[in-house]
């Protein structure tokens, strides 16, 4: 069973809403009326995205019997916030912190995959359910329309979610997979790359006609 302290909780919703808002801000140009509109729907992808994200981690650690815990990192939230007005978000808000007297590189990587993983999921996830409520978006079916929509930008932010993490920089999970495994670090990089990829060029309608044949 996974257990949270009361500090470890406010600190993810704490790093939960200022992260939806820095996507918000990078997604909106700064304009306050599309930010409002646009928000909420940014919240859920990068809710699921960002907790789970999270979630990933601690429950890998706990699974090999570490205690595991969130903690905010206020400067990372702050320069969040900077890059955002660049429309860039530098998505480091905090992190899941594993208490162990020793741990081996692969362990180490294997808690570190699972963030990534988890979101490279939710972006399938989100992906396959916008593909299959896209031909009723087309008729102006407004609840298709906002499904299709939130849809498209849980795909894109866990896509981006994926690779930034992966990037083996600093504390990032990327350093420690590459650490661990440079094999499995080059596929799944390579998976969340291609993803984000396809969502910068293509966008997500172009890549759901693509896939039903439009």
């Amino acid at each position: 069973m996974i257990k949270f302290t009361s500090t470890e909780i406010r600190d993810l919703l704490i790093a939960f809403f200022v992260i939806s808002l820095c996507f918000g801000i990078a997604n909106t140009g700064r304009n306050m009326t599309a930010l409002l509109n646009l928000l909420p729907m940014i919240m859920v992808g990068v809710g699921l995205g960002f907790i789970l994200h999270e979630l990933g981690h601690k429950f890998v650690s706990m699974k090999y019997g570490y205690w595991a815990e969130f903690k905010l990192w206020p400067q990372g939230l702050l320069f969040a916030l900077v890059t955002s007005f660049f429309g860039f978000v530098f998505a480091a808000p905090g992190a899941v912190y594993t208490y162990a007297n020793h741990i081996t590189d692969e362990i180490n990587g294997k808690i570190s995959i699972a963030g990534p993983v988890v979101n490279i999921v939710l972006a399938l996830i989100f992906l396959a359910i916008a593909t299959a409520v896209y031909p009723s978006a087309l008729t102006s079916n407004s609840t298709s329309l906002i499904v299709f929509i939130v849809c498209s930008l849980g795909y894109s932010i866990n896509s981006f979610l994926a690779v930034f993490n992966l990037l083996p920089i600093g504390n990032l999970d990327g350093s420690k997979v590459l650490r661990w495994n440079a094999v499995i670090w080059v596929i799944t990089i390579a998976i969340a790359g291609l993803m984000t990829y396809l969502s910068m060029t293509m966008g997500v309608e172009n890549i759901v006609r693509s896939i039903i044949g439009l």
